[in-house]
């Protein structure tokens, strides 16, 4: 890897134990050897599909894991809550209510260069208490010193809102990339003013699955309407997806990227 460069990895939405697992055996197998200098990964489905526990934010940390995101199953990770539960690399989205635990941007020193990594959360088919990601990543800009190579994690449902947000910043961040969807698209793409876009980066989890989830119970409640108990695999094929890509360190701007849609076999370890 050049010196005037960095190297990060984004990895879309973790769910459940084989999500868990797939980040750390992938994490093992390339972040030394692809030079990887930088992870970021959606936790918010990591414990048991819904929320990120201390056990699992420390796992995470062991892994390789640099700065965990969050979306609309935050509220499920009640290690957060608790004050003696510090997470300081774990973030939520910035646009939650003030009095929300964590932060929802924090920056990170990576040798000579300053990464910002910011979380925010869509408002078009998410119904939660959420204020404007627009005027939000506004401020969040202002207030920076506009020296960080700044990665936006955007939790969201419609496609059209992560691209307007990501077309209306466009050239004023690094990279934008959408999660939520547990399904990666493939549209990744630097935009006219040079800043990363992909509208979905996809799930880490279990690869004969319904976005993470046991197939049968997802069946029977989309079919008949009714509640059927919400579980994930534990064993079986896994998914790895998300974006790798390098950065100059001196125009913030990426320079190469490569899309992460990987399975492997499970070793039953």
């Amino acid at each position: 890897m050049p010196s005037d460069r960095i190297r990060i990895l984004f990895l879309g939405d973790v769910v459940g134990p084989l999500g868990r697992k797939a980040v750390k055996e992938y994490l093992a197998r390339h972040r030394k050897k692809d030079e990887i200098d930088f992870v970021i990964a959606n936790g918010e489905n990591a414990t048991h599909g819904h929320g990120l526990s201390m056990e699992h934010y420390k796992f995470f940390l062991s892994c390789g894991v640099d700065c965990l995101t969050s979306g609309n199953h935050f509220f499920n990770a009640k290690d957060a809550f608790s004050p003696k539960n510090p997470m300081p690399c774990a973030l939520r989205p910035a646009n939650f209510d003030p009095a929300c635990p964590l932060k929802g941007t924090a920056t990170f020193q990576v040798g000579d260069a300053t990464i910002r990594v910011t979380n925010l959360i869509g408002r078009v088919f998410i119904n939660m208490s959420q204020s404007n990601p627009f005027y939000d990543l506004e401020r969040i800009l202002a207030e920076d010193d506009g020296k960080s190579i700044h990665i936006v994690d955007f939790h969201a449902e419609a496609t059209a809102e992560k691209r307007c947000l990501a077309e209306h910043f466009d050239g004023r961040i690094t990279a934008l990339f959408g999660t939520h969807t547990h399904v990666q698209t493939n549209d990744a793409k630097l935009l006219n003013r040079g800043t990363l876009f992909l509208t979905d980066a996809g799930m880490n989890g279990a690869y004969d699955s319904v976005l993470g989830t046991i197939k049968d119970a997802s069946i029977h409640r989309t079919m008949t309407g009714l509640p059927a108990a919400f579980d994930v695999p534990r064993k079986g094929r896994m998914l790895v997806n998300g974006i790798r890509f390098d950065v100059d360190k001196t125009t913030r701007r990426v320079k190469d990227f490569l899309l992460i849609n990987e399975t492997m076999e499970d070793s039953g370890d």
